[in-house]
């Protein structure tokens, strides 16, 4: 009964069909080797991971925000809740400094054109004055001679000058953006001078002399102090990094990688302190049933 119902349900080879059996196999077989199936990106996902290849400017400013809010909630009559004020002001100075760098400086490449216009007059003067030269009866070497050397001379002068003009736009744009790097190194060291008197290990062991700072933190804010130092020198190393996505030169890239190299120096200082406190947290010959209360894992968010 198998065998019949098969054979019943195999195509018919007729004529009036125009089935062949390679059109059979074709149809009704898998290939053994299936071409891969090619699905073309969309603009929507094409727009979703471009969105990952640069900075974008309006995200660290939303995070440079959102930390100045943290950091007033949490300490509002600590100094380094203006430094984070400051820290916004920057963020969002950064914005309009990278569209200045972007903005094309109109003045220079007009007078870069002008005088790469005076350029190609001058040697076709220089061509026709010798040309003339030429023609003359009384054509000397001396003449064709002094001529040509003040032709060379003016178009010399005209180069330089041209030169000069033309890299003026890079150079303008350089040192804005190297006065943008200078200050934000001086608000990484400034971060840095607010976490410097912060030891952990004086929460517990600590012996006041007639000259040390006031130390009023608990363990669980000097975490959240130290915590919010290092995400400022992150933040301050991002928008370097802003400023030379905007203009690749290799003068402000370098500056960018000495400013990534300090933030990443004192961030890594500060992380060596975090260290020690949770370990001195952890310490059984502390009091663990305190700090146990104040470093619980509900406190340990933002």
């Amino acid at each position: 009964m198998s065998t019949s119902s098969n054979l019943s349900s195999e195509p018919e080879f007729t004529p009036s069909t125009g089935f062949t059996p390679s059109t059979v196999a074709a149809t009704f077989l898998p290939p053994e080797h299936p071409a891969p199936v090619s699905i073309p990106a969309t603009p929507r996902s094409r727009q979703r991971t471009q969105q990952y290849r640069t900075l974008q400017a309006a995200c660290i400013v939303q995070t440079a925000e959102q930390l100045s809010a943290r950091v007033s909630e949490r300490f509002p009559q600590a100094g380094l809740r203006t430094v984070a004020d400051e820290l916004q002001m920057v963020a969002e100075e950064a914005i309009r400094t990278c569209h200045r760098i972007r903005r094309p400086l109109y003045t220079a490449r007009v007078l870069g054109l002008s005088l790469l216009a005076g350029l190609v007059a001058a040697l076709i003067a220089i061509g026709l004055q010798v040309r003339w030269l030429a023609n003359q009866d009384l054509f000397e070497a001396e003449h064709f001679v002094t001529t040509l050397e003040a032709g060379l001379g003016a178009t010399f002068f005209l180069g330089a000058i041209m030169v000069f003009l033309i890299s003026l736009e890079r150079r303008a744009k350089r040192e804005r953006l190297l006065v943008a790097m200078r200050e934000l190194r001086a608000l990484a060291h400034i971060v840095d001078m607010h976490q410097l008197t912060k030891d952990p290990e004086s929460i517990h062991r600590h012996v006041p002399t007639k000259s040390s700072p006031r130390r009023s933190l608990t363990t669980f804010l000097l975490g959240r102090y130290l915590d919010y130092c290092s995400e400022m020198l992150s933040l301050i190393s991002k928008i370097g990094a802003l400023y030379v996505q905007e203009f690749p030169d290799p003068v402000a890239l370098d500056a960018a990688d000495q400013l990534f190299t300090l933030t990443n120096g004192l961030s890594r200082r500060i992380w060596q302190k975090i260290m020690i406190l949770d370990q001195a947290v952890n310490d059984p010959a502390g009091q663990p049933g305190e700090l146990k209360t104040v470093l619980s894992p509900g406190e340990r968010g933002t």
